[in-house]
């Protein structure tokens, strides 16, 4: 059975990840590990150095297997703010895949609340008058009524992190 780091204690991105990988195959452990990037990253960039480095650091910090960092950040585009989800994958021997998720833009409070400096989590209990959005429905969650939660939208990173591994150990890996 291999051994599953995932670089967080936040339960929707736990969830999301026994929600594809099978407990039966394998053996899913969470730990708090830094992404290596702000606590807010505000860029696409930014979003999947900090995946990458949560599945890196997950991995070497449990002895896993396979490490998954799942970030959540925003970017901006054409002058909104929107939101975005990374996610990667790493494993013992240097493999690295990542993947990203949905994008919705952001209410321009919102976006005010994001160049003052704040995270979004804070912001959007702030806009919603909810308390710990981020480790439940998530800004996603709010922003579709909610239709999509965040352990939803970070299940299908973690479906496409998984595909892309399976594919690579099959056909041959390549850098991303």
């Amino acid at each position: 059975m291999k051994t599953v780091a995932v670089g967080t204690n936040n339960e929707a991105k736990i969830a999301a990840v026994r929600a594809v990988l099978s407990e039966k195959e394998y053996r899913i452990v969470s730990l708090e590990v830094p992404s290596g990037v702000s606590a807010q990253p505000l860029s696409d960039e930014e979003t999947r150095l900090g995946a990458i480095g949560r599945a890196k650091r997950a991995l070497e910090a449990a002895e896993a297997d396979i490490g998954i960092g799942l970030e959540g950040g925003v970017t901006k585009i054409d002058g909104q703010w929107w939101l975005c989800n990374w996610g990667a994958l790493a494993d013992r021997n240097g493999v690295v895949v990542a993947a990203a998720g949905a994008r919705l833009a952001l209410p321009p409070d919102v976006g005010t609340g994001i160049e003052a400096g704040r995270e979004l989590g804070d912001v959007m209990e702030a806009y919603t008058g909810r308390r710990n959005v981020r480790r439940k429905e998530g800004a996603v969650g709010v922003l579709t009524n909610g239709r999509v939660d965040r352990s939803a939208m970070f299940s299908h990173i973690v479906e496409l992190l998984a595909g892309q591994y399976e594919w690579l150990c099959q056909n041959g890996s390549f850098h991303v």
